[in-house]
């Protein structure tokens, strides 16, 4: 969200579903959409029947780049670096939208001067994509009519997350394929209401409405109006910060709802006692999570798919309504209902409180949603944010204003190129750990196995670390083989996989089974300065045969 607001000022993707069925080129760079984000890719293949053409960037060979034109396998961590060389090879061949680049856009000499040294023999050497492979992918790109960029974790769990955003939107901007039909840049987000987490607020420089809790007076003046007390204009701490807060003791209470830490941070052996050593640990959720186990108190909450009234914000900025249609068990409440009564017993009265009273308050308060009536989104099953005056049946793409050179609405507002260094991995690979680990998903599992993990399918299968046959061989280990898998930070056992999506030196696990193999003792704490996004996808690790006992 971070790199859109930087640029755009909304932290929300560009376009709709329905524009990747009409796009003409489909670029899914550090996303394995077939797995991840099965509802989108079915809008994906039937552009691919349409005609379309589909580029996979991915360190893996995934599912999603077997319905793929070209698979562009780059090394982990060098994305800034392949989008560098592809800017580099459309500005050489003058193959940019000059009108949109001149009208729309600031910043561009810097940001060609910048990626200048970025030729295709060293894109090459640094990200060992095929340099003629990476000119098709930008005169295919910068030529097509229509051409999107979307992305997701493989782009975002690193080290220099908001830059890598930066860099594809560089790309967009230098094309011209943002703020029009059928072209955008478009983040899938990597759990279900992300977006609307985001547009609530649930990120600590923005209110609601990503309106910035510091650079913006007038919107901290309605709210404070709204609720009777003065809003500070602080950023707070996102969720890497909390962790260094923890360790200096500044921080010393969390009140946890819906979010399992205990699984999903990175560097588990480090994050883990932090954790359990808090002065007060609350968890709100609907199962009994790895941190509700530790948890100092519990508040049983409904499931919000099925239990309660609500909304739902999607990847293409969508609100959707969601109804209850079962009682919650046992003393489950609602979410809402147990804010509010902890709200009461501090002292706040605030009634009856429901879903139809939040959402008629954030529409006062938050321009891009004024005009999205509950009776708008029945009405068409869904609304796509802005809807306000401007879009009162909201909007089903973003920043056509900047196509409108010559309109005084405009006000002058461009949108800025971002000049991004290559920075590789932080966790540097070496002879004691020769091999790249990057995580991910399945598609027959979700997140780190809350609501998954227990069921049994032909789908499933045991958590493995998958290896390319070459270091299988290299190693003299075999499928299903228990392992030994160590980085700087911790070790795990688990059997070995051996997948033809990986090269040598390449090596993967996901974080869906942390009671068969706690994956995140492995990865590194390391993140993105401005999102607090840890480093995931980019762990050093050493593999090694488990020694047989000894009767």
């Amino acid at each position: 969200m971070v790199g859109l607001a930087t640029v755009f000022g909304a932290g929300g993707g560009t376009s709709s579903y329905e524009e990747v069925e009409n796009s003409d080129l489909i670029v899914l760079w550090g996303s394995n959409a077939r797995a991840a984000h099965p509802i989108f890719f079915h809008h994906v293949l039937r552009a691919l029947e349409r005609g379309a053409k589909l580029i996979v960037v991915d360190p893996r060979r995934t599912e999603s780049a077997a319905f793929g034109d070209l698979w562009l396998g780059i090394d982990v961590g060098t994305d800034i670096a392949l989008s560098n060389t592809i800017a580099q090879e459309i500005i050489a061949n003058d193959l940019q939208d000059h009108a949109f680049v001149a009208n729309a856009t600031e910043n561009f000499e810097e940001y060609a001067e910048s990626v200048a040294e970025w030729t295709l023999e060293r894109g090459e050497e640094v990200t060992r994509v095929p340099a003629e492979v990476i000119r098709e992918v930008a005169h295919l790109y910068a030529q097509a009519d229509r051409a999107m960029i979307c992305w997701t974790l493989g782009i975002t769990e690193h080290h220099t997350a908001v830059d890598n955003v930066l860099a594809l939107i560089n790309l967009g901007l230098l094309t011209g394929h943002v703020g029009k039909y059928g072209s955008g840049l478009n983040p899938l987000r990597g759990q279900n209401n992300v977006q609307g987490g985001g547009d609530m607020g649930a990120i600590p420089n923005k209110l609601p409405g990503f309106q910035d809790i510091v650079e913006d007076p007038d919107a901290r003046a309605r709210f404070e109006a709204a609720w009777g007390r003065p809003i500070i204009p602080r950023y707070g701490w996102h969720l890497t910060d909390m962790f260094h807060a923890m360790d200096r003791g500044e921080l010393t209470a969390i009140y946890c709802i819906g979010e399992n830490p205990v699984s999903s941070e990175a560097d588990a052996t480090h994050a883990t006692p932090l954790l359990e050593n808090l002065d007060t640990l609350i968890v709100q959720d609907i199962v009994m999570t790895k941190t509700a186990e530790i948890a100092d108190v519990i508040l049983p909450a409904s499931n919000a798919a099925f239990e309660s009234d609500g909304t739902v914000t999607n990847s293409e900025r969508r609100v959707q309504r969601v109804r209850k249609a079962l009682d919650p068990p046992g003393e489950a409440k609602d979410d809402i209902w147990i804010i509010a009564e902890l709200a009461r017993r501090l002292g706040y009265d605030w009634g009856d409180l429901t879903a139809y009273d939040a959402w008629e308050e954030l529409r006062s308060l938050s321009p891009m949603h004024a005009n999205m009536s509950w009776g708008l989104i029945e009405e068409r099953g869904g609304v796509q944010w802005p809807c306000n005056d401007e879009f009162p049946d909201g909007a089903q793409f973003l920043h056509a204003r900047l196509w409108a050179f010559d309109d005084p609405a405009r006000q002058g507002r461009k949108a800025p190129f971002s000049v991004v260094v290559d920075d590789p991995p932080v966790d540097l690979l070496s002879e004691e750990y020769p091999i790249r680990l990057t995580t991910g998903r399945r598609l027959e599992s979700f997140n780190t196995g809350v609501q998954t993990a227990g069921y049994t399918s032909p789908l499933r299968r045991p958590e493995a670390v998958e290896l390319s046959a070459a270091d299988a061989e290299a190693l003299g280990v075999v499928e299903g083989e228990r392992v030994l898998v160590s980085s700087r930070r911790g070790e795990v056992e688990a059997p070995v996989h051996i997948s033809s999506a990986l090269r040598q030196g390449l090596a993967f696990m996901t974080l869906h089974f942390p009671d068969e193999v706690e994956t995140n003792r492995l990865t590194i704490e390391a993140a993105d300065p401005k999102s607090g996004t840890a480093e995931f996808k980019a762990t050093a690790i050493r593999i090694d045969k488990l020694l047989a006992e000894v009767p």
